[in-house]
Formats: C-alpha cells, sequence, structure tokens
C-alpha cells in the first residue's frame, strides 16, 4: 500500500466476450452449429445490448473507468452469453444429457476467451473460470488446464438447485474436483444467483426470486461442511461472493448447534436427532465455526454500513469488497463513496485488508505490482476516512440504500 492511498483490489466483478467473438475460441466442429445458432439468438439482456455493454470485453475501457473508480485489480465471474447457453451462465440450469456437450464446448470458449482478457493486463485480472458438474472428469481437466493457463480467480462452482437432476454439493461424486482444487490451491468460488431453481413467469416470481436466491447461494457452505470436503481436503478454499456478510455469524451458530447435536447422536447420548447422527460424526470432521476460519472467505460486493460491525465475528481476514463493476447494483463510479460509507471510522489496518490485502492473498496478486499503480489512482487514506453523509444522488448500488438490517440468511 502507498504510504497515503490504498491497493484496492476487487474481489467481485464482471466480464465476457460479445457473442460473435466467442466463435475463434470454439472449437472447429461447432463453428457451423454455432453460425446457425449465433445468427438466430436473441439477447434477453438489456445491459448487453445497450452502448455500455462493452465493459464487459473493452479492456482498456475497463482500466480506465476502475481506475478512475479507485480499484487497480479485479476479480472476474462471468457475464455474457457463452456459445450454445439460453442465457447468461451464471444463473443458468444445468443442462440436459443431449445439451451438455455443446454447453460445455461453449464454457470452455469463454475460459479460453477469459485466459486471453486477463492476459491483456498482466497481474491485474483474476479470471474466474467455469465447469459443469455434469462429468466430473472433464470438471478435473478444465481445472488442470485452467491453471495452467494462469487463471488465478479459482472455479467458478455451479449450484444443485431442486430439480436440477445432479447430485447434492455434499455427494462424494464431486471429490475429485475438491482434490484437484487443493492439489493446486485453486479458490472454488459460489457466486448469488447460481443455485437457485427455476420459478416461471408468475408476477411474484422475481420477489421471490431476491427473497431466496442468497440461500440457495448460501447451501454450498453446510453441504460441502456437512459432506466432509474439508476433512478430507484441509487445504480447500471456499469462497460465497455476492451474497452479502451479515448472515454469516448466525448461521455458523445454527450450523455449530446442529453439528453439536449430530455429534453427540453419533455417540449415543440422547437426543432427539440421534437417527439422523449415525455416521456424520467421522465424516464431518470439525465444527462449522473451526472449518469457516481455517478454509472460508467471503466476497462481500459493496459491504453495507449494517455489517461492518459484525466484521470481527466474520473475521477481518475474511472479507474481501467488490464494486461488481459493470453491473447496475455496482459502485460504479462512486466506489470511493462505497469505501467510506462502509468503512469510515475503521482503523487503516482494517481497511486495508478488507479492500484489497485479502484478496490479494486469496487470488494471489502481487501488492509489490499493484502498490505503485494505487499510489497514483487509489482513493487516499484522508478520504476514505471522512464519513459520507450523503450519497450521490444518481447512485444505483444497494450500498446506497437507506436503512438496512442483518439478514436471517
Amino acid at each position: 500500500m502507498s504510504p497515503d492511498r490504498y491497493t484496492v483490489i476487487s474481489a467481485d466483478c464482471h466480464a465476457g466476450a460479445d457473442l460473435l467473438d466467442y466463435r475463434p475460441y470454439l472449437a472447429k466442429e461447432y463453428h457451423d452449429e454455432f453460425d446457425a445458432w449465433a445468427a438466430t439468438y436473441v439477447n434477453p439482456y438489456e445491459d448487453l445490448m445497450a452502448d455500455t455493454a462493452d465493459k464487459n470485453w473493452n479492456s482498456e475501457r475497463r482500466l480506465a473507468e476502475l481506475e478512475q473508480d479507485g480499484i487497480v485489480a479485479e476479480v472476474l465471474f462471468p457475464n455474457t452469453i457463452p456459445p450454445f447457453f439460453p442465457s447468461g451462465s451464471l444463473m443458468a440450469p444445468a443442462p440436459t444429457a443431449e445439451e451438455f456437450e455443446r454447453r460445455w464446448a461453449g464454457l470452455r470458449a469463454h475460459n479460453r476467451w477469459l485466459a486471453d482478457f486477463c492476459a491483456a493486463a498482466p497481474g491485474r485480472r483474476a479470471g474466474v473460470f467455469q465447469i459443469l458438474l455434469n462429468d466430473v472428469g472433464e470438471a478435473v481437466k478444465e481445472i488442470r488446464w485452467a491453471a495452467a493457463a494462469g487463471l488465478r480467480g479459482g472455479l467458478l462452482l455451479p449450484g444443485t438447485p431442486p430439480g436440477s437432476g445432479l447430485p447434492e454439493l455434499y455427494s462424494s461424486t464431486y471429490d475429485p474436483i475438491w482434490a484437484v482444487c487443493e492439489e493446486l490451491d485453486v479458490p472454488v468460488n459460489h457466486h448469488a444467483g447460481s443455485a437457485s431453481p427455476p420459478l416461471g413467469e408468475e408476477p411474484a416470481a422475481r420477489a421471490v426470486f431476491m427473497v431466496e436466491t442468497t440461500w440457495f447461494s448460501h447451501r454450498a457452505l453446510w453441504h460441502l461442511i456437512f459432506g466432509g470436503a474439508f476433512r478430507r481436503h484441509p487445504g480447500l478454499k471456499l469462497v460465497l461472493t455476492e451474497q452479502g456478510s451479515g448472515w454469516i455469524p448466525g448461521v455458523l451458530d445454527m450450523l455449530d448447534y446442529y453439528h453439536g447435536r449430530l455429534v453427540a447422536a453419533a455417540s449415543k447420548a440422547a437426543t432427539a436427532e440421534s437417527k439422523f447422527g449415525a455416521g456424520l460424526a467421522a465424516s464431518m470432521g470439525e465444527g462449522p465455526s473451526q472449518v469457516w476460519r481455517d478454509n472460508c472467505f467471503v466476497g462481500a460486493s459493496f459491504m453495507r454500513p449494517h455489517e461492518v460491525p459484525l466484521r470481527d465475528r466474520i473475521g477481518l481476514d475474511k472479507i474481501m469488497w467488490g464494486s461488481d463493476y459493470p453491473h447496475d447494483e455496482g459502485t460504479y463510479p462512486y466506489s470511493r463513496e462505497g469505501l467510506r460509507i462502509a468503512y469510515a471510522d475503521l482503523p487503516r489496518e482494517e481497511i486495508t485488508a478488507m479492500a484489497g490485502g485479502n484478496a490479494a492473498r486469496v487470488y494471489g496478486f502481487d501488492l509489490d505490482l499493484l502498490d505503485p499503480i494505487a499510489a497514483k489512482v487509489g482513493p487516499t487514506v484522508e478520504e476514505i476516512a471522512e464519513p459520507l453523509m450523503t450519497p450521490p444522488p444518481d447512485a444505483t448500488s444497494p450500498a446506497f440504500a437507506r436503512g438496512g438490517s442483518v439478514r436471517v440468511w
């Protein structure tokens, strides 16, 4: 960190190629099918049809806008439509057996485009590559390729929502994925929205999605804990991104309670859960709070003021701030104000960790490279220390919404 400026790394940004620009990265045997598919595909997202859509793939524009916003590096989640997908891959349902081959080819094209996009700004982008869970062997091959290709953002773990037809995330089916991620020190990222079941087209569907989507995303945490993934692979790193952070202490307390009751049941103690606990104690390993301390992190995108008092319980070494660029709910072009509204009254060393230091450690960013850039464009220590009394009137991020309370989940 510069003596008077913060090195800010956004642990939650999004990028992807324009649809036709994926073609050179797609295996040649799919080109004719891609041409036919792309000719009739109608993009359902207004932001990907607007003049600002190139924020997703215009490298120079992106660097300039992030620097103007005080950000020197970013973790890149997907945003655009890969070949043969009906919608953005983050929220697309798991493919059927008939769809798998083409969807998998489409995701591999995105991963190869992403490697080039990250290489266009050396040391400043950690690309999060994608897999599908339908074929674990293919997923393991792609993880090895991605790690060798320098995609330091790690793996994007798809969800297994009800009705997906996939084994649940606690299943030992996925153990080869956890094993290779531990071996290669590949973070496993689980982003909000990627585990929600389809809700249909009723008017209430959007509201129900908003209420439930974070809960479905949180499920990866207790599935991997109770499934014993961290016991078998103690070096595994799980990052939960854009799901808020205030829910974490309460959920860990709840998970600890169930863990304790189930372990007691396994020892034949007289608990109501005795019929559920058989065989679980040995497979689960450490209690959930300990697993959180040892293995887990949170991409606390646009952290809000009511979440900040819980930072010690969450873990100051766990929290990674994110701007969510280029989404409307992100803090751009007011990321300095977003940092101020959350962190103005905090000690400098805490802000340093949450605004960039933790992300540098988790994703392998080189601060010797980034600190000199931050010395020119990063927000000043004095600036972030000034409480934000009036949010920007045209800001659209929830970071600036009045009120707010800690969520149940």
